[in-house]
């Protein structure tokens, strides 16, 4: 059975920086291409930023671009998003997602994830 861990969340002030970390475990599954995704409140799930084992891209949101980076440990299975100067707007729970290879017409569509993790708050607030 495929399990997605996400860690890391927790309150932080504007213009503060915060590490999350998401690990994929158990079963016999190629985590070919992860993810990040986030939900505020009464918005719907946005993209955030996705790569794939290869790695010789990380796609980002526009609203994240310059200060989120995401990186992939393959031998662990893990991938980890660190933000900089974040923003109230950031505020959302964030969460992993793992597939197979996606095309990269698919990377930023939620749907195309088969495995999630159950999320991890981050807020930002003064």
């Amino acid at each position: 059975q495929v399990r997605v861990e996400e860690s890391g969340g927790r309150s932080v002030p504007p213009g503060n920086s915060l590490r999350l970390g998401c690990k994929v475990s158990g079963g016999n599954f190629n985590t070919n291409t992860m993810a990040w995704f986030r939900q505020a409140p009464g918005k719907e799930r946005e993209f955030v930023a996705a790569n794939r084992r290869s790695g010789e891209t990380t796609y980002y949101s526009d609203s994240v671009k310059g200060r989120f980076t995401m990186s992939r440990d393959n031998a662990e299975n893990a991938v980890y998003l660190h933000m900089t100067d974040l923003k109230p707007e950031d505020t959302a729970v964030y969460y992993c997602a793992a597939n197979g290879r996606l095309i990269l017409s698919a990377l930023r569509l939620s749907s195309m994830y088969n495995y999630w993790g159950r999320g991890t708050q981050v807020t930002v607030s003064s």
